[in-house]
């Protein structure tokens, strides 16, 4: 096991009609003006928006909301939220959603302390982010975790690009959770949030670091509750239990416990970020399309891990490691389906590669011009990642 630090502030309000402390709750974080972001029309259908406004109005606290984000959050509609924030003088930013709203909650925090500086130089790395607002969450579907994580993501259109930013200071101060606002999920949605919860952790649990025994234990066991409850949920969206185990493993699955004293891969996570920022495709859409190619590809490294997680997630035991994997490997694609989930670029409609030549433009945006390399099991550069889309293209 590696040395690591594991730092988790987010208070964590779990239940039914949770929602209804959203206003206490940012008033114990010292918030007197709480600008509120959501996405689509549903929150405010449901009656969800309403109870959220109704505790902060009880809470003694100004508001302003906004709505329209969209998946795969835009860099433009976060920069038009930052300088609204600040006329409205916001300090604490409020997210009711998914991990669309809550990243773009984060980039709206960043933006607002930080006024001189325009967001996007944050995800580019060329500035330092050392000050940003407080944010709290009010989630309405299981799936990035990122009501619990370090990290936040950004689609700049113009440029069809998307990246991530790191930091302890995207981690939200609290996260209402309440498995009952995931229940009029459409079945998409659903088998998209299961597939991101589990590639977070099969992204740190496929990792060339040995000795980890807790840490894989922790991660072995929240793939086999999400494979178990995923198909519970996909046949019953208002199974309380099922999407319990969801949303609770959705937030463990990202906030680090996953992967500590490890060394993380990622490289299914870039390589779908890179189908998201082209073609527009739901995240967990784009990371079950490439997981398949990327496993057949980088398994050899280490065939022993690979039958490790088909002994201890899918109960596959054969004394032959190498199909042992392949099992594995091929198991984990069918559950994908199962879930109505693409795992090739045939299968997402979204993804239109015509010729090779695409395939080797999306290699090398996604290996930033040839100047990176992706993943840890293998490292992957502009070759390899070529390779794998290639796989993929079927």
């Amino acid at each position: 096991m590696h040395a690591f630090t594991q730092y988790t502030p987010t208070r964590i309000v779990f239940g039914k009609e949770t929602e209804k402390r959203s206003g206490e709750l940012a008033r114990q974080c010292g918030a007197t003006k709480v600008y509120v972001l959501y996405g689509g029309g549903s929150v405010v259908k449901s009656g969800l928006l309403e109870r959220v406004e109704k505790s902060l109005e009880e809470a003694g606290l100004e508001y302003k909301t906004r709505g329209g984000v969209r998946p795969n959050p835009r860099v433009a509609f976060a920069r038009e939220a930052v300088r609204e924030a600040i006329r409205f003088g916001a300090d604490f930013i409020l997210a009711v959603g998914g991990g669309s709203v809550i990243d773009t909650a984060k980039a709206t925090a960043h933006g607002t302390a930080n006024p001189d500086i325009d967001i996007w130089e944050f995800w580019c790395q060329n500035q330092k982010l050392e000050a940003s607002l407080p944010i709290g969450v009010v989630l309405t579907l299981a799936a990035a975790g990122s009501e619990t994580s370090d990290s936040a993501v950004l689609t700049n259109e113009e440029i069809q690009v998307k990246r991530g930013l790191s930091t302890d200071l995207n981690r939200p101060a609290f996260a209402v959770m309440n498995p009952e606002l995931t229940y009029t999920l459409p079945k998409y949605q659903i088998g998209c949030g299961i597939v991101d919860i589990m590639m977070h952790t099969m992204d740190r649990y496929f990792t060339k670091t040995l000795g980890n025994e807790l840490t894989d234990e922790i991660a072995e066991g929240l793939l086999r509750t999400v494979i178990r409850n995923g198909a519970a949920a996909m046949k019953d969206s208002h199974n309380y239990d099922a999407m319990s185990e969801l949303m609770w493993a959705g937030s463990l699955s990202h906030n680090g416990l996953t992967g500590l004293g490890a060394q993380k891969d990622f490289a299914v996570h870039q390589l779908g970020h890179e189908l998201s920022a082209k073609f527009d495709i739901a995240h967990g859409a784009s990371l079950s399309a490439v997981w398949g190619a990327w496993a057949s590809y980088v398994y050899p490294e280490n065939p022993e891990r690979f039958a490790q997680f088909a002994d201890k997630v899918w109960g596959i035991r054969k004394d032959n490691a190498k199909e042992a994997a392949e099992e594995a490997i091929t198991r984990t694609v069918e559950y994908f389906k199962a879930l109505d989930m693409p795992t090739s670029f045939g299968e997402a409609q979204e993804i239109g590669i015509k010729n090779d030549e695409e395939l080797r433009t999306l290699a090398e945006g996604c290996s930033y011009g040839k100047t990176r390399t992706i993943g840890c099991f293998k490292k992957c550069d502009a070759e390899d990642i070529y390779k794998i889309y290639r796989l993929a293209n079927k």
